[in-house]
């Protein structure tokens, strides 16, 4: 039963994954344990300290249905079409800084703002989770994590499509942690890297 309501959801809410396929991929990343966040992030928690404080219960799941997955898709397109994409160098004049964006932003900012745009349209936070990843080219990006109880599903500023994790051309590094907003796990992602790119859609 299980199984035919992932499919009979994948299907129905547009996720981009072939029904056949979706099943026999991995649904939840999984995890290596404590691991050490990215500099970033550690600044911008100093920047910003109730960002990363825990603001409910740890390692909450969103039940997904066509009302949380049409919100999830309205956020992200919205973020992704409000920043003009830039490097922090150029926004900033450095080389890293994660922050909220204004006009301008870099992966992180993305993510950022969609995870503050989400907690604040009622999702818990320590279902919404940063994301360190290899990207195609096998560059740092960060990706939004959304854990829900049909899987781990990526809002990415590369492309509108919501994606379940596996579906994706990245190599999965490390994410915040679903107990504390301040601290991370690791990930043991062993996938073989999918051939392809993401393109905006």
């Amino acid at each position: 039963m299980g199984g035919k309501r992932i499919m009979i959801a994948l299907m129905a809410w547009g996720l981009g994954i072939a029904a056949a396929h979706a099943l026999s991929m991995p649904l939840n990343m999984p995890l290596n344990g404590p691991t050490s966040p990215p500099a970033g992030h550690v600044q911008f928690c100093a920047d910003h300290p109730d960002d990363c404080r825990a603001g409910g219960k740890p390692n909450r799941v969103v039940r997904l249905t066509p009302s949380t997955h049409k919100k999830l898709l309205g956020i992200n397109v919205a973020v992704n079409h409000a920043i003009v994409p830039a490097t922090d160098m150029d926004a900033f004049g450095v080389v890293e800084r994660w922050s909220y964006p204004a006009l301008v932003g870099d992966c992180e900012d993305y993510v950022i703002q969609k995870r503050h745009d989400l907690i604040a349209a009622g999702f818990p936070d320590s279902a919404l989770l940063i994301t360190v990843v290899r990207d195609e080219r096998g560059d740092g990006h960060a990706v939004l994590t959304v854990r829900t109880d049909l899987g781990d599903l990526i809002l990415d500023n590369k492309t509108d499509t919501i994606r379940l994790w596996s579906d994706t051309p990245y190599r999965f590094i490390k994410r915040q942690s679903g107990r504390m907003p301040s601290a991370w796990d690791k990930i043991g992602d062993r996938r073989t890297p999918m051939v392809g790119s993401v393109r905006r859609n």
